[in-house]
């Protein structure tokens, strides 16, 4: 939460590689629920954007209907969202259909879905699962390339090239979740959706995988959109967070500034109720220094 990184996120703003506009998303039924309104986001290109809330909140809801895969009777009602490639133009992607989706969907925008530790096909190895992507995108690739460039990606990941021809059952949660992070960079998209990446996972090894999309991001320039409960986790690695709560961004904002100076009173009850590491009702960032902002908070409600 530097200073630095406030300013990347301004200047990543002068170039949006994913624009969101008046976005809402309902689930019909008897009694039709409005789980995304009227949402306006604009995602910069290399930027980390953390997208917080409580469970139920319509996060995930967000992400599927960006990346067209919502389903019956999920209905996007109004709106619509747009992708800004590096060679330039935009498209609308509620006009991609068919082939040209699935194509755009990986190599463009690729997706860490939630739950994605679970996610691999348990009878098949790492390597056939890394090899259907550049079979499916990328035909005209050699299998010797393909096979290089899958123990390429696990070594980028931290994960050894032996372990292609491991099955899931063999790899710890740790690293099925490298794996499943590997398959979303495969093709060098320009965003990457990260759906709770780290659920589950022990605190030990949610360090080791927030500190390898930090590098790799910075390594490879795509921007993510990192969806989680878990607003202590994006307050380390965002350089931006907008805060959801029943299907509307109540607040948007540079890290430094939504923990230091949270406008809404839903975001400073999110900051509050985290548990503290040290004592301290609020002290939940890693740095040992309880906040005192949060305890006057708790005071005045005594």
């Amino acid at each position: 939460m530097s200073a630095a990184t406030e300013g990347g996120a301004t200047a990543s703003l002068a170039d949006p590689v994913v624009t969101i506009e008046d976005f809402s998303v309902d689930y019909l039924g008897a009694m039709t629920a409005h789980a995304v309104r009227n949402i306006n986001l604009t995602l910069g290109r290399g930027e980390i954007l953390g997208l917080a809330g409580e469970s139920g909140c319509g996060k995930s809801t967000l992400a599927y209907g960006i990346t067209r895969l919502l389903r019956p009777p999920a209905l996007i009602t109004s709106g619509r969202a747009s992708f800004h490639p590096r060679e330039g133009g935009t498209v609308d992607l509620s006009t991609l259909r068919g082939k040209q989706l699935r194509a755009f969907r990986w190599d463009k925008i690729s997706m860490v879905f939630q739950g994605a530790m679970n996610s691999l096909n348990p009878v098949i190895n790492i390597q056939a699962q890394l090899e259907d992507i550049f079979i499916t995108h990328r035909p005209r690739m050699s299998r010797r390339d393909r096979v290089r460039t899958s123990g390429d990606l696990l070594e980028r990941v931290g994960v050894e090239r032996s372990r292609l021809k491991s099955f899931p059952h063999e790899l710890s949660g740790g690293m099925r979740q490298r794996v499943m992070i590997a398959m979303a960079m495969a093709l060098g998209p320009q965003v990457m959706i990260m759906d709770e990446p780290t659920t589950a996972l022990d605190v030990v090894v949610q360090r080791e995988i927030l500190d390898e999309v930090t590098r790799l991001r910075a390594e490879l320039g795509f921007a993510v959109l990192f969806i989680t409960h878990d607003l202590p986790l994006l307050l380390e690695i965002s350089d931006r967070i907008a805060v959801m709560k029943a299907g509307e961004i109540v607040e948007l904002g540079a890290a430094r500034n939504l923990y230091t100076a949270p406008r809404n009173d839903y975001t400073k009850r999110l900051l509050a109720s985290f548990p503290s590491l040290t004592g301290e009702r609020g002290d939940f960032i890693r740095t040992g220094v309880a906040d005192i902002r949060l305890t006057e908070t708790d005071q005045e409600k005594v």
